[in-house]
């Protein structure tokens, strides 16, 4: 989804890369802006939505009520943490220069209270120039750019269409899933005691050899 960001964010100072898709332990994820600055990388999440939203930082689903009709969909924050930790993997920098910002374009009002990195239309623009103390240098401006392009898979639309084939089967219960540090097959438990009890999780069959566990 496109942004508009040439008004106010210069071309100059903020370099920008759309679309992209990195590979993780469990498939891969798929970006939609980052920009780079001296003053922080940026990694947005862009929704497109009508409505009134509600949600707050610590839910797990957001919901969009439009024409008296309510409609769930995953938290952007913590959809975009996501794509934050992948960024941090890559790249060889503190991940306090990393920051995420979530914008909601299209007729939609925020209905409960958000916080300043959840933004409007050209408001994120504003959350980004927010940011005005150097915590990198030119040349390290340069790395993580450089790092960025030959990191991501080719921006193509093979690449998009794998990704939402992937993103499928991490969404189908059913659907095979293999561990990603030693390559058994990963099984659907139930956590039994601590904090998480009755929680569902994928855990490695070749426990206790390997201890991988993915949130369901």
């Amino acid at each position: 989804m496109k942004l508009s960001a040439r008004a106010r964010l210069p071309v100059k100072s903020y370099y920008r890369i759309h679309n992209v898709t990195l590979p993780t332990p469990d498939g891969t994820t798929q970006i939609d802006h980052i920009f780079v600055s001296r003053f922080g990388i940026f990694v947005v999440e862009t929704k497109n939505m009508r409505g009134w939203i509600f949600g707050r930082e610590n839910q797990a689903q957001w919901t969009q009520t439009l024409y008296k009709k309510s409609f769930k969909f995953q938290n952007p924050l913590r959809q975009n943490y996501k794509h934050v930790k992948a960024l941090e993997s890559l790249l060889d920098v503190p991940p306090k220069v990393i920051h995420s910002v979530v914008v909601f374009v299209g007729n939609s009002t925020f209905k409960s209270p958000v916080p300043a990195n959840v933004t409007k239309g050209r408001g994120y623009i504003a959350y980004i120039r927010s940011f005005s103390e150097p915590v990198l240098s030119e040349s390290q401006v340069e790395y993580v750019v450089s790092k960025i392009k030959t990191g991501r898979l080719k921006p193509t639309r093979d690449t998009d269409r794998q990704h939402v084939q992937r993103l499928k089967r991490r969404e189908n219960p059913l659907a095979e899933r293999k561990c990603p540090k030693c390559g058994s097959i990963m099984v659907l438990r139930t956590a039994k005691r601590g904090a998480s009890v009755g929680n569902e999780f994928w855990g490695c069959s070749a426990y206790p050899k390997c201890r991988v566990v993915q949130s369901r």
